[in-house]
């Protein structure tokens, strides 16, 4: 019987993980630059987490989420995104007591049932950042800034910034009104997938995958044109502070989030892919009610969840590439020559270090020892050599050995 990895699966293997830390590796180091703290929440939740703050009508909760009854009866789902475990999280530790803002970085697993394609699978690798307790809208664009520096600083150049504003309490009802009025003049537009999302959410309806309809949907009503002056003025000043940190971004009056806690400003990040499904690289948004919905006090909160393996898409579009792992020894040794204690001394130090197990020739253990590390030690009963490609053979000892690959 064969056994294969589930569907909507991967496995990454030793030869992608360089790129792979290099992805990970800066998003922790620009988290730490800009005081995010990192946080991990279970893989699974109650489900009631998920229906009450994704909303019920959602994607995610009508066909995504792997939900399943444990052995005490249960209801519990595999966490599908990373915001609500956190606000939950935040509410349940009493981080409401801390100096606010909680900022707050997560790198981990989500599981989400949906088809299948390139950049997108069932369980998938994810960043998600949240600053949580400031509604400042000048930490919607730090959060912003900080994907935008790090796509820079991983030498992604093609990308584009799509912003929005959908409102709040105060402007919504008023515009999702006016929105219902001219979806019912243009019932005859919509496909089944648009009045689907209509019937859950009627802002649902911009988020809809067909051309058509979408082109139908540019003369609807926008929520631009209905914002309360207290959402203009925070949506004005997200703008003015990304100009002057000369982010460049779009406009995209239809921009929503699928998910019902956002509020205000809306964003996403698109890449260079031609596939629809995975030119999104990160999206995320304001969501000052949230953690209310979960049993907190009212606490304005914004955040982005980015996927890990679009970015890696990304960097393999653009031809960048990352270091191989090499050790920085291996040793070749001759037949009956002792290497265990001398692999315990130089690990001891901090030198990564491995020896053959194959039984290979001398000859063997060489090639391949050049292949997979920088130094080859060579041990024989004559003593040591140490063998760096491009330099001279050199015969050391124990220290002058450690002082050579320490240096």
């Amino acid at each position: 019987m064969k056994i294969e990895r589930p569907r909507g699966t991967r496995d990454i293997l030793p030869s992608e993980q360089p790129l792979w830390r290099k992805v990970t590796g800066e998003m922790e180091r620009l988290c730490a630059l800009y005081g995010y703290r990192r946080i991990q929440t279970p893989v699974f939740e109650d489900v009631a987490l998920f229906l009450r703050t994704a909303g019920e009508g959602s994607d995610i909760v009508q066909k995504e989420m792997y939900v399943f009854e444990d052995r005490g009866g249960r209801t519990l789902a595999l966490r599908p995104e990373a915001t609500a475990p956190i606000c939950r999280a935040y509410v349940e530790n009493g981080m409401q007591q801390e100096p606010q803002p909680v900022k707050l970085y997560t790198l981990a697993t989500y599981y989400r049932y949906d088809k299948p394609q390139r950049g997108r699978y069932r369980e998938h690798n994810q960043l998600s950042v949240e600053s949580i307790g400031s509604a400042a809208p000048a930490v919607d664009a730090e959060v912003i800034a900080l994907y935008d520096t790090l796509l820079r600083n991983l030498g992604i150049t093609r990308y584009e910034l799509h912003l929005n504003s959908i409102g709040d309490r105060e402007c919504r009802p008023a515009y999702v009104d006016r929105l219902n009025a001219w979806l019912d003049e243009h019932a005859d537009l919509l496909d089944a997938d648009a009045r689907q999302k209509r019937a859950t959410s009627p802002l649902r309806v911009f988020d809809v995958k067909s051309p058509e309809v979408r082109a139908a949907l540019e003369d609807a009503p926008k929520i631009g044109e209905s914002l309360c002056p207290a959402c203009e003025e925070h949506f004005a000043a997200v703008r003015e502070a990304l100009d002057d940190a000369g982010i460049r971004y779009a406009l995209d009056p239809t921009l929503v989030r699928g998910l019902d806690y956002y509020s205000r400003t809306t964003w996403e990040f698109l890449g260079a892919d031609e596939s629809t499904q995975a030119s999104s690289i990160s999206g995320g948004g304001r969501y000052d009610y949230l953690v209310e919905q979960i049993g907190g006090p009212p606490t304005p909160g914004v955040g982005f969840g980015a996927g890990i393996e679009r970015l890696v898409l990304a960097l393999e579009q653009e031809g960048s590439t990352a270091d191989e792992d090499l050790l920085d020894v291996f040793v070749a040794a001759e037949p009956g020559q002792p290497v265990r204690a001398l692999l315990a001394r130089l690990r001891t130090e901090g030198i990564s270090a491995d020896a053959d197990y194959a039984g290979r020739s001398m000859k063997g253990q060489i090639g391949y020892g050049q292949k997979r590390a920088r130094s080859v030690l060579l041990v024989t009963g004559g003593g040591m050599t140490l063998r760096r490609r491009g330099e001279l053979d050199v015969e050391v000892d124990e220290a002058a050995l450690l002082e050579l690959l320490q240096g």
